[in-house]
């Protein structure tokens, strides 16, 4: 009776300390001291083990929801865990609190043992049995062990099943096709998909059940045929195939009443055929995707987003073709559209209401570095270096940026990308020295992400060959411009190379050489290149028979040239072939013809900071002047060809000094780092 009185005491002290405890936590504010001290006190009236136990969880709880002391909250949910093998909620949920502070700890090798000695036991309890399946197989995920989080998957999905818990049944399956599908596990993806599928469609649970499996598995049906589209592009170069999964997940898309999933589809589709050089079958892309996009009734930044991404893709297609003029209302709407989604979308917009059109083509900040760089590339090819200067110089910042808070390897790709513009802008103004800094910078970019080498490894091997050919050292362009070659995989980029090549051939009269790519730099053969290839071939033709004196056909070549730069203000072009027929003119004695070709040569050059036509034209000036007889201007021709000339000069040494300027003779193997020993230029970085 003593004993019974004793232990009813015990049994009230506990109950009243614990209702004390519990009132001081949800006080306002709560008084999480005296609620600590309560449960602590709770250990001095000799209470059984299983609410010892219990006491140790709760406390480990509190510590960890309400005071940064981690150790002490870990150590009382380590007491927590029951000493014998009893079989108690209190024993699960420790163990599955323990085991979370293990891996928030990267514990993961102490995290695993608890967990499995808890499933051991756990079969009777359904709930935590699953619970901890759960929480077992994101360790060994967490871990990058894709074949035991996979197995411990199954093995709840079976016991799931014998439980007769359909619901918790597919959610094991579909959390194992997403670890499949992480681990690129294509085959065995479509396999559990395809049956997680059919159980969903017979499944008889409540309509909301159903309908988040049905979300569940619309999520991951999505991005195996993304997955599946990029993959299969990205490995085998198989756009065919790539397109096929991109339509199959456009249609499905559109089967689940998602137009914005849809439209994501579609315009990725276009992106692949426009890599592909497939000219019809984008334009009917592209055409058809921006009537969906004008009718789009979501969101306001979705439809921003997705106009983005449009108009991205309408401005690469014009720029591969040349069409540097063409492009320019599309560039000004993409920008118009990128200054409304940074001015007027906040975080605070509207979820849809359709789950599958929460997908986002690209983060704003990313989208912003993107309208930079198309903007960067136009602005090359139309011949505004300073323009180009200023948004590289905008877009690499931003990018330094993003890079502290997150290196997502598209941010590395773009900075390269940039990187490449602005290097041959460099050249163009004569600043050798920050060009050959910025082409070691673009390899230390390859470098933090290997794959980028193989697919730009061919484009920084062209830069060496164009920095070799503006320092002189007509050797190294063309083994720069022959290694560049072997790895640009028959695409435009050969074309512009072997132009250069040829170029280098002329400047060194050695005829039989450029006799052997003729073929591949004949303007009547690349009617399918871009039009500002077309023009650069027949520049370079014009080029040529300037050499061999033949004077009329290299004048009907050139004008060919100006006639298609002229159409797309491709200036660059237009001020070289000027300069070049004003040279022929001065060659035929006709000095008035002579002087109106370079005059607006010159003043075109100027515009677009190019020094070497410049040089190239106040040479002509001071001789035109000179056969004319006016001293004052022949004066001032002078006087510029000797500024540029030293201009020129000083740059040439200074870079010929650097130890970058030693990548001139690197054509195969990993890059010579060892080279570097200059810190990046700072109106770069």
């Amino acid at each position: 009776m003593a004993a019974m009185s004793g232990s009813s005491k015990n049994d009230a002290l506990y109950i009243s300390l614990l209702g004390l405890a519990e009132n001081f936590r949800v006080s306002n504010p709560p008084n999480i001291r005296l609620c600590i001290h309560c449960l602590q006190s709770i250990f001095n009236i000799n209470p059984p083990p299983l609410i010892v136990s219990r006491t140790h969880l709760q406390l480990g709880n509190i510590l960890l929801a309400h005071t940064k002391n981690k150790e002490l909250a870990t150590r009382h949910l380590e007491q927590a865990l029951p000493p014998s093998e009893e079989v108690d909620s209190v024993r699960f949920e420790s163990a599955s609190e323990l085991a979370t502070v293990y891996e928030k700890d990267f514990r993961f090798e102490e995290a695993k043992p608890v967990l499995q000695k808890a499933i051991e036991v756990s079969q009777q309890s359904a709930y935590w049995h699953c619970r901890l399946i759960f929480q077992l197989a994101q360790i060994y995920a967490i871990q990058r062990d894709h074949t035991s989080a996979c197995h411990y998957l199954q093995v709840g999905a079976d016991f799931a099943g014998s439980a007769h818990s359909e619901y918790t049944r597919l959610l094991f399956i579909l959390s194992k096709g997403m670890l499949l599908l992480i681990a690129k596990k294509t085959t065995e993806v479509h396999e559990t998909l395809s049956a997680a599928g059919q159980l969903i469609e017979t499944y008889n649970g409540t309509p909301l059940q159903k309908d988040s499996l049905k979300v569940f598995f619309f999520v991951l049906q999505v991005c195996h045929y993304l997955m599946a589209g990029q993959q299969i592009y990205a490995i085998q170069r198989d756009h065919t195939s790539a397109c096929h999964y991109l339509q199959v997940g456009a249609d499905f898309a559109g089967s689940a009443h998602s137009e914005y999933t849809r439209l994501l589809f579609i315009l990725s589709k276009g992106m692949l055929l426009l890599i592909a050089k497939k000219t019809t079958e984008v334009h009917e892309t592209l055409s058809a995707a921006g009537q969906l996009i004008e009718t789009y009734n979501g969101t306001p930044l979705q439809k921003d987003s997705l106009k983005v991404f449009f108009f991205v893709l309408q401005v690469c297609h014009y720029l591969m073709a040349g069409q540097v003029k063409t492009v320019k209302p599309v560039l000004k709407n993409l920008q118009q559209i990128i200054q409304t989604i940074t001015q007027l979308h906040t975080d605070e917009e509207p979820v849809p209401a359709n789950e599958l059109d929460l997908f986002q083509w690209l983060p704003i900040e990313h989208m912003c570095i993107l309208v930079y760089l198309v903007t960067v590339m136009h602005s090359m090819q139309a011949g505004h270096m300073d323009k180009a200067q200023k948004y590289t110089d905008k877009a690499l910042m931003q990018i330094e940026k993003l890079k502290m808070l997150d290196s997502h390897p598209l941010l590395s790709a773009f900075q390269l990308m940039l990187l490449e513009h602005i290097i041959m802008c460099r050249l163009i103004m004569g600043n050798k020295t920050l060009a050959i800094q910025e082409i070691f910078q673009a390899c230390s970019v390859c470098q933090q992400q290997p794959r980028l080498f193989t697919t730009h490894g061919a484009q920084i091997h062209t830069l060496l060959g164009l920095y070799a050919m503006s320092m002189n050292c007509m050797e190294a362009a063309e083994l720069q411009f022959i290694t560049a070659i072997k790895s640009s995989q028959g695409t435009e980029l050969e074309m512009f190379v072997n132009l250069n090549l040829a170029i280098v051939y002329l400047r060194t009269n050695r005829f039989p050489e450029f006799m052997t790519i003729m073929d591949k730099v004949d303007p009547e053969k690349c009617q399918s290149c871009p039009q500002s290839l077309q023009a650069s071939a027949f520049y370079v033709r014009g080029l040529q028979t300037f050499f061999q004196a033949r004077y009329n056909e290299a004048k009907r070549y050139l004008r060919e040239t100006l006639k298609m730069a002229n159409s797309e203000d491709l200036n660059r072009l237009t001020s070289c072939s000027l300069v070049l027929l004003g040279h022929i003119f001065l060659s035929l004695g006709n000095n008035a013809e002579a002087l109106n070709m370079v005059t607006p040569a010159m003043q075109l050059a100027g515009k677009i900071s190019d020094v070497h036509v410049q040089l190239w034209a106040s040479s002509l000036l001071k001789d035109l002047y000179g056969l004319c007889g006016d001293t004052a201007n022949e004066q001032e021709g002078y006087r510029m060809h000797n500024t540029f000339t030293q201009s020129l000069l000083k740059d040439l040494l200074q870079s010929s000094q650097l130890p970058e300027h030693g990548l001139i003779h690197w054509t195969e193997g990993p890059c010579p780092f060892h080279l570097n020993t200059t810190p990046p230029a700072n109106n770069v970085m």
